[in-house]
């Protein structure tokens, strides 16, 4: 990949911050937002995903890497989002570009809070990013850009009232009611992962004990393995085996695969982390009481191994259980790809701002060109 670090856009063509107000008006907004190619953005604790997503939510074009180690300053993480929006824009005529941010985000969509995954802290990612692109920038919440993408185009579609809860390194959240993405009222709504399930439990990076997602995620998940392996437990010679004694190759991935191969122990650990998964959605029903909970992120891959545990403790844990309807759990259908997709078509909101702006300096450069011409022709009338 070639090395943009030092790009600058030229001057006017800029953009000031995106509009306050898009959040409040996404449903109408995206059935008039231009059909143009964007930019979505997809930022977790171990990668960055970068892609051009056309209008109906197909990827063009795809680049990965590895998210920069987070002991290093934040911005090495944005010098990688230009490298990667720079490289796409050789090839793609790109209108805006839509960054999901494994983090809180403000309410203005403007800075990430905190990332327990990354070294950010009140970092104005938007503004630092857009101030070295030539196109409008958005920033959300990763949850919640998957959490749209799977409204717009895939397992959400139809559903008036859905929960996203997105299963990788750690556990992320998102709310949809009637089309618009419920961030509440200092953006950070939906950070269900962070939840205290058991008090004074596992630490987690947010620094608080018990969260959720050191019980139900991909860490979890590769944690309770590898200490198994460490004990030398007689129920973890399969994986023991499978990676020659190295404990610390140990994956999430590679759990799923032994899972279905049939090795008892990465069953058992799936159902574990399926039912505590269960237990926090039944949790969720009673506050939010949604119609459907859509399960993505990498964890998610189990399938019905993790998710069919996830059904069964959610039917016991259920408050009323028995006398109201039960809200469907399903799997997302945009696999990992659903932050990049969703961030991207969020993007498209504010794209139409890039093309009136183009389209003005279009129109002053035929301006120009005629009269030029005319300048050149005596007698032509300008």
């Amino acid at each position: 990949m070639s090395t943009y670090r030092d790009f600058t856009a030229p001057i006017g063509s800029r953009r000031a911050p995106v509009l306050r107000t898009v959040g409040t008006r996404e449903r109408r907004s995206h059935l008039t937002a231009p059909r143009v190619p964007t930019v979505g953005i997809d930022i977790g604790g171990t990668k960055v995903m970068a892609g051009v997503v056309d209008a109906d939510g197909n990827i063009l074009e795809k680049l990965r890497t590895e998210t920069p180690d987070k002991s290093k300053s934040p911005k090495v993480v944005e010098d990688t989002i230009v490298e990667l929006v720079l490289d796409l824009s050789d090839r793609h005529d790109v209108h805006a570009v839509g960054i999901g941010a494994a983090g809180w985000v403000d309410a203005d969509r403007n800075r990430v809070l905190f990332a327990p995954h990354l070294s950010w802290r009140n970092e104005p990612l938007r503004d630092r990013i857009a101030g070295r692109l030539a196109v409008p920038v958005l920033v959300d919440n990763d949850a919640n850009t998957a959490a749209w993408a799977e409204w717009r185009f895939g397992a959400g579609r139809g559903e008036d009232h859905l929960v996203m809860i997105t299963l990788g390194t750690g556990i992320g959240g998102a709310i949809l009611e009637d089309g618009q993405v419920k961030r509440g009222k200092y953006g950070v709504a939906g950070e269900f992962g962070h939840m205290q399930v058991v008090p004074a439990g596992h630490r987690c990076p947010c620094g608080n004990r018990g969260c959720w997602e050191q019980y139900s995620s991909g860490n979890a998940l590769v944690r309770e393995a590898r200490e198994l392996a460490a004990a030398d437990s007689p129920v973890a010679y399969g994986i023991i085996e499978h990676v020659k004694g190295s404990i610390g190759d140990i994956s999430g991935p590679m759990i799923t695969e032994l899972a279905r191969e049939g090795d008892a122990m990465c069953v058992e650990l799936l159902q574990d982390i399926g039912q505590w998964l269960g237990v926090g959605i039944a949790n969720l029903a009673a506050a939010l009481d949604p119609s459907c909970f859509v399960i993505g992120g990498g964890v998610s891959a189990a399938d019905d191994l993790l998710i069919g545990p996830a059904r069964d403790a959610f039917k016991r844990q259920l408050t009323g259980r028995g006398y109201r309807p039960e809200a469907r759990i399903v799997r997302a259908q945009l696999g990992p790809e659903a932050g990049m997709v969703g961030a991207a078509d969020l993007a498209r909101l504010v794209a139409r701002r890039f093309r009136r702006a183009k389209r003005r300096r279009v129109e002053r450069y035929e301006r120009y060109e005629r009269y030029a011409e005319a300048r050149r022709t005596p007698g032509e009338s300008l």
